[in-house]
């Protein structure tokens, strides 16, 4: 490890309690220690550890791991608020995933996070030119994951995908920080426009399982969107809607729907 990368990684949280939870998995599970030691303590930082996951689950025949690894490096040097949104994602699904009790599981086994990382690999490569590139990139993340996310939508940080199949998110769509998302959404397009065709989603807002939302339109910070629903119109800040097509039932029930999780319509 060089001086500058021991520097980072003396000061870095994250980073320093992924390494503490991996060397404790390592005793609790001696059989997965290759692979621990492999994907995360052989790396002196969290990007280093990223960049190797990224390529060897989306290596193939047709792209080898080691050039996989070289193009995740390259965009995790060239760009750090890569490392510094992968580190607000999961911190994201730690907080707000029952299920995950401690940062490497996201890492090791939660596809809906390691698809999110690919997809800002992906975009990062969309947004300097190497569009080709980043259309394998988001082909080799849907073959792998089910999560199919066009390498030219913008997604903030923060973002937690539960369970993640079946997740798709078009070319124009942009959906901002802290925003959680169940299996089977959607964020599509209505018709075959080349401008902008894909919602754009605030922050915080809760979007739950197999809800679609389609077309140019706006959903409101801190808003909540119930499960199955498919929303057409503006959504306001702020407002639960639900139903089929999807209208305004009440308020959010909430500050922070998408950090409490709460997709329940709650009677007055």
């Amino acid at each position: 490890m060089n001086k500058q990368m021991a520097k980072v990684a003396t000061v870095d949280p994250v980073w320093t309690q992924i390494c503490d939870e991996a060397r404790a998995a390592v005793r609790d599970e001696p059989l997965l220690g290759s692979l621990i030691h492999a994907g995360l303590l052989h790396h002196p930082t969290l990007e280093r550890a990223l960049a190797y996951r990224f390529s060897m689950k989306l290596a193939s025949a047709e792209m080898s791991e080691q050039l996989l690894r070289e193009i995740a490096e390259e965009a995790f040097a060239a760009d750090p608020a890569l490392g510094q949104a992968a580190r607000a994602d999961l911190v994201a699904v730690h907080e707000r995933d029952p299920a995950c009790h401690r940062l490497i599981q996201p890492l090791l086994f939660f596809k809906g996070f390691q698809a999110l990382q690919s997809y800002r690999i992906a975009h990062w490569l969309f947004t300097n030119g190497r569009r080709d590139m980043a259309y394998f990139v988001q082909m080799r993340t849907s073959e792998l994951f089910g999560v199919d996310i066009h390498p030219g939508a913008k997604i903030g940080r923060g973002i937690m995908m539960d369970h993640a199949h079946s997740i798709v998110i078009g070319e124009t769509a942009v959906v901002g920080d802290n925003v959680s998302m169940l299996h089977s959404v959607t964020l599509g397009g209505t018709g075959k426009e080349d401008e902008e065709r894909h919602p754009k989603i605030g922050n915080g807002v809760l979007i739950g399982a197999g809800a679609k939302v389609l077309g140019n339109i706006h959903v409101g910070d801190y808003s909540r969107i119930a499960a199955g629903s498919v929303v057409l119109e503006d959504v306001p800040c702020c407002k639960t809607v639900a139903g089929v097509p999807a209208k305004i039932v009440g308020e959010a029930g909430c500050d922070r729907p998408a950090r409490e999780m709460d997709q329940l319509l709650h009677s007055k």
